[in-house]
C-alpha cells in the first residue's frame, strides 16, 4: 500500500527486477525469470518440481536453464537420472555461489528500495 485508504496511490506497489547482462552487447545474461528457476530448484532439486511451482512447463524450464548456462558460460545445473529413488537436479557448485550471492543481493535491494520507496510515496502524499 502507497497511500493512506481511499488515496489516489491506494493501490500503487512499486516492484524491480534484476538482470544480469552482458557488459558489451548489453544482452540479458540470467533474466528474473532464470534466477527465480535457478532458486527453486536450489530449494527443490528437482526441475520439474520447480517448474510445477512456477507454473511453466518442464520443457521451458529445460529451455530456461540451457540458455543461462550457455549465456553464462558455465553449468548451473547438474542432473542425474531417476531410478529407484527418482531423479534428483542440482546446482553445481558454481550454481550454487551464484544464487547464493543472489540471495544476499536481493535481501539487500529489498531494504534498500522498501526504504526509498516509502520515502517517495510519503512524498507524493502530501
Amino acid at each position: 500500500m502507497a497511500g493512506p485508504k481511499g488515496s489516489k496511490y491506494y493501490d500503487v506497489f512499486l516492484d524491480y527486477s534484476i538482470v544480469l547482462r552482458e557488459r558489451n552487447t548489453n544482452q540479458s545474461i540470467l533474466t528474473q525469470e532464470q534466477l527465480c528457476l535457478l532458486l527453486n530448484i536450489d530449494e527443490l532439486e528437482s526441475i520439474a518440481a520447480s517448474a510445477k511451482k512456477m507454473d511453466i512447463s518442464y520443457r521451458k524450464a529445460w529451455e530456461l536453464v540451457r540458455r543461462a548456462e550457455e549465456d553464462i558460460g558455465f553449468p548451473l545445473v547438474s542432473k542425474s537420472r531417476g531410478g529407484s529413488d527418482g531423479g534428483k537436479s542440482e546446482l553445481t557448485p558454481d550454481g550454487k555461489q551464484l544464487v547464493d550471492a543472489y540471495r544476499q543481493l536481493r535481501n539487500e535491494f529489498n531494504e534498500s528500495v522498501k526504504r526509498v520507496v516509502k520515502k517517495f510515496f510519503q512524498t507524493i502524499n502530501k
